[in-house]
């Protein structure tokens, strides 16, 4: 199996995690903590889900090099965000709207989220081959 497909199909258990990981924030986390705690906290529970994925990814469809990691990582990222944004404006959101999650001067921390399916391939990579 080509590698880019076999890692497009590991891509969707985070899919469905992130979804799972957004009802989570919307029914429960905003009713105890309001909107921007509720997406603090959101993120850090998908940044511990994801990591968690993402090595289990990687140990069992190990990159063959760092620099296929690095890909790997870019590869996720980007399809991350074109789901995210792609599927936010398929529902009616303006860019400013979907873009104000990446405000960190306002508190918005969800910038993390890409910059971590970028790197987390590579740094599970290596800590896996050590």
């Amino acid at each position: 199996m080509n590698i880019f497909l076999k890692y497009f199909i590991a891509w969707f258990p985070m899919l469905i995690l992130a979804i799972l990981n957004g009802t989570l924030r919307e029914f429960v986390f905003k009713k105890h903590f309001g909107e921007l705690v509720a997406h603090q906290l959101s993120t850090v529970t998908l940044l511990i889900l994801f990591a968690g994925c993402i090595g289990l990814m990687v140990k069992m469809f190990p990159p063959e090099s760092s620099s296929q990691a690095i890909w790997l990582g870019l590869f996720w990222m980007v399809l991350t965000l074109i789901f995210e944004f792609g599927f936010g404006r398929l529902r009616g959101n303006s860019w400013e709207k979907l873009l104000q999650d990446y405000y960190i001067w306002k508190g918005r921390i969800w910038v993390l989220v890409p910059i971590a399916l970028a790197i987390g391939p590579y740094l599970f990579y290596r800590l896996f081959k050590n």
